[in-house]
């Protein structure tokens, strides 16, 4: 086992991008850079950037990789095609021996840590364009869980190398910017946490829709968090208020609110997983106790404060120990980025009554024709401007909600892959209606509206609307000092009024 090939989690810093991505070095800044904090990370190492170059010299196929991205560049080969022929070149070369050998030792030294014979881990890809304060990248790349066993592992390490040439990535890359072959994939292999037995999910450090600083959002589901990041299932959500986490006595909780956890993921007997559906007792319960919220949060504030900016992190409880385990942290990418010069509003100028309702995504209003997708194997049919209804997204469905006016999903809340994207292009979104594949007829012209709080609307028709802009720094300085009665808080998280001051909840 050479350091050439693979570090250990506690070995590795932030500043450690280039060699093991930003995923892992995330993982070995949180293990390493902050012992003294309390956060639980499960244990784990990398591959390195290095290894993956290898990998491709070995095999003698980066000179064939680039001839297929010139031709897709030139318009001669479409992006499905040239993906799936780059990947199969990737999958069917070997990985070079000293590199297995690595893998192989380095796994049967964590199954040693973690005192099992073949222990259960998560294969993760990590790019090193990945998890940037410019640039998520967020679900580019594929993840492996439940691995167990030293084949399983080795072909799930080849199958993180070939996924960084998936149709998504590519046109992720190109996107911004990115030379495909200046990008090199590091692989996390971590201990799984066992959340098939208890609940897992998503956390921001800062109000997912408005951008309010102040706030900890935490996504929670049974089983599995990956229902939760592809929004599969309608979690459970809550809100903490920073400012009261320290002090005694203040009520940090703002809010809960009881998400339909309909399905849950779990280990396979075998290896991998399977979906399962959850009793309806278990879906009227809430995944996490205020103890565990207020420690999720609190290692959230923590982890803030040591990056120095917005985090998104992903936390698991193992249903055997009742633990708590912080297993991804990247920076948040969408609102932390935005402009406080200047402020947009929408409004519907006529009355309508909504046929739907969901999660709201965004602030904006978007009309056009609805067209259902249930498989990604049908995005090829999706028109430009066109609305997208479909029951939940993956990074497979990007190309098309690159091409949408706004989306539209059965299933999923505010932290699912389709709120993060819709975000990131500046899409309204709802999301969790329930049933909108099936309320909604294909080619039917309908309204969707994230203009009145964090509850989104879908009307029947175009409803006319209109799109107001202030530039704040155009705006009077007053003497008066302002503050405003509003029912909806999510209203006065968007007001950059109470980002200061924000509600008296300590007496």
């Amino acid at each position: 086992m050479t350091k050439h090939d693979i570090i250990w989690f506690e070995e590795l810093r932030r500043g450690d991008v280039g060699q093991v991505g930003g995923k892992n070095a995330s993982l070995g800044e949180m293990i390493g850079a902050m012992k003294g904090s309390g956060i639980a990370v499960p244990d784990g190492f990398a591959t390195t950037a290095a290894a993956y170059r290898s990998f491709l010299a070995a095999a003698g196929i980066e000179a064939a990789i680039r001839k297929r991205l010139a031709a897709l560049r030139a318009g001669t080969v479409p992006l499905a095609l040239a993906a799936q022929q780059i990947r199969r070149l990737i999958l069917k070369a070997p990985l070079p021996a000293p590199l297995s050998q690595a893998i192989v030792a380095g796994y049967a030294e964590l199954s040693r840590r973690t005192g099992k014979a073949q222990a259960a881990v998560a294969v993760r890809s990590s790019a090193t364009a990945e998890d940037l304060p410019d640039a998520s990248f967020a679900g580019q790349q594929e993840t492996f869980l439940n691995i167990v066993g030293d084949a399983a592992l080795l072909d799930a390490c080849r199958h993180c190398y070939a996924s960084l040439f998936t149709a998504r990535a590519i046109a992720y890359r190109e996107a911004k910017g990115f030379d495909h072959m200046a990008v090199a994939l590091s692989i996390g292999v971590q201990a799984m946490v066992r959340s098939d037995l208890a609940g897992a999910g998503v956390i921001f450090t800062l109000d997912t829709e408005t951008g309010f600083p102040h706030v900890v959002t935490i996504s929670a589901a049974w089983g599995l968090g990956e229902t939760v990041v592809q929004g599969q299932v309608d979690p459970d959500s809550y809100q903490v208020f920073k400012p009261s986490l320290a002090k005694a006595g203040c009520r940090a909780i703002i809010d809960r609110r009881l998400g339909g956890k309909a399905v849950r993921l779990i280990h396979g007997r075998h290896g991998g997983t399977i979906t399962r559906r959850v009793p309806p007792a278990e879906q009227a319960r809430f995944v996490l106790s205020d103890a565990e919220i207020l420690q999720l949060a609190r290692w959230a504030v923590a982890v803030e404060a040591h990056y120095g900016c917005p985090m998104d992190l992903e936390w698991a409880k193992d249903g055997e120990s009742g633990a708590l385990f912080l297993v991804q942290a990247r920076p948040e990418t969408v609102q932390s980025r935005k402009s406080g010069a200047m402020m947009a509003t929408w409004r519907l100028t006529a009355p309508a009554d909504p046929i739907l309702s969901g999660a709201a995504v965004g602030e904006g209003i978007a009309s056009g024709a609805a067209c259902i997708i249930r498989d990604p194997r049908d995005l090829a049919r999706f028109p430009r401007g066109a609305i997208l209804v479909t029951g939940s997204t993956d990074p497979d469905w990007m190309p098309a909600m690159r091409r949408a006016a706004g989306i539209v999903t059965d299933h999923g809340g505010p932290t699912s892959h389709a709120a993060i994207v819709a975000r990131e292009l500046g899409l309204p979104a709802v999301v969790g209606t329930g049933d909108g594949t099936t309320r909604l007829n294909d080619g039917e012209a309908i309204t969707l509206s994230c203009a009145q709080g964090d509850r989104g609307a879908v009307y029947s028709g175009i409803v006319p609307f209109v799109r107001d802009e202030v530039t704040l720094g155009d705006l009077p300085g007053t003497r008066t000092r302002l503050m405003v009665n509003l029912a909806d808080p999510s209203g006065a998280m968007r007001g950059g009024v109470f980002r200061r001051r924000a509600w008296a909840l300590c007496g």
